[in-house]
């Protein structure tokens, strides 16, 4: 049996389960499958996710937390600030006092929190320079504060084969399927549910030819910077996933 009952996912399109899609145009993600792996353990487990692609931080905090707080999760899992890093002026020490205070909201409703050390995207993506000195102060500051907060902290920096193409999807921002479930393996190792399985194997990542890269600056850079420009997300219009805690079994969800 599974000390946990409940699980509210909160956070952006990593959470949410973007790159992970189903046949029906909904996407599944980490999330789901955590949730499944949760459930076999615990009958009549419940779960809902509030996550919504393309939201920063400070939304994030407005517009889900209360929610999540206010459904009395035994578990939650939190992550944010990955759209926060994309933006210019982005002051680390600000960004990351805004989230100490948020899981200090999360854990005084009494769940227990899960937070993550993010994979580095720098490596796929323009100004690796800029970007992956963000990445490491934002992991560095999560592993402090979940501390002083009793959080689990989930390392996916610390795993090598989210450095292999395979774990990622052709946007380079997202996690394909196989990164989602990776990733769920890793939560639910974290938590003692179960063992991480056996490694990605390890290999050379190739470098990206220059067509590969014209398609993907077209397809996906373009019109990313056409948002930053005219204020616009990704998640303009979209909605919780699953806005409520509604009963979860191995075969509700896809797997």
């Amino acid at each position: 049996m599974s000390r946990w009952e409940s699980l509210v996912v909160v956070g952006d399109s990593f959470a949410e389960g973007v790159g992970d899609p189903l046949p029906d145009g909904t996407v599944r993600g980490w999330s789901d499958l955590t949730a499944i792996g949760l459930a076999t353990r615990a009958p009549g487990f419940r779960y809902a996710n509030l996550a919504v692609r393309g939201r920063r931080l400070d939304q994030i905090v407005a517009e889900q937390i209360p929610a999540a707080t206010g459904m009395r999760p035994d578990l939650i899992c939190f992550s944010a600030g990955g759209n926060d890093a994309l933006r210019p002026g982005f002051d680390v020490d600000d960004l990351m006092a805004r989230f100490d205070r948020a899981v200090g909201t999360l854990t005084e409703a009494g769940a227990e929190v899960v937070l993550f050390r993010f994979p580095d995207q720098s490596v796929r993506l323009p100004l690796p320079g800029l970007l992956r000195p963000r990445i490491i102060a934002m992991n560095d500051a999560v592993s402090g504060l979940a501390g002083r907060h009793g959080a689990h902290v989930v390392d996916l920096f610390g795993d090598a084969a989210f450095g292999l193409p395979g774990l990622w999807c052709q946007d380079r921002l997202h996690l394909s399927p196989s990164g989602h479930r990776r990733v769920a393996d890793q939560i639910l190792a974290t938590l003692g549910v179960a063992p991480v399985p056996e490694s990605v194997r390890a290999g050379t990542v190739a470098r990206r030819r220059r067509r590969d890269d014209a398609r993907w600056a077209q397809s996906h850079l373009g019109p990313w910077l056409r948002r930053r420009l005219t204020g616009g997300s990704s998640g303009d219009g979209v909605g919780a996933k699953r806005p409520r805690l509604t009963p979860v079994t191995r075969h509700s969800l896809p797997q």
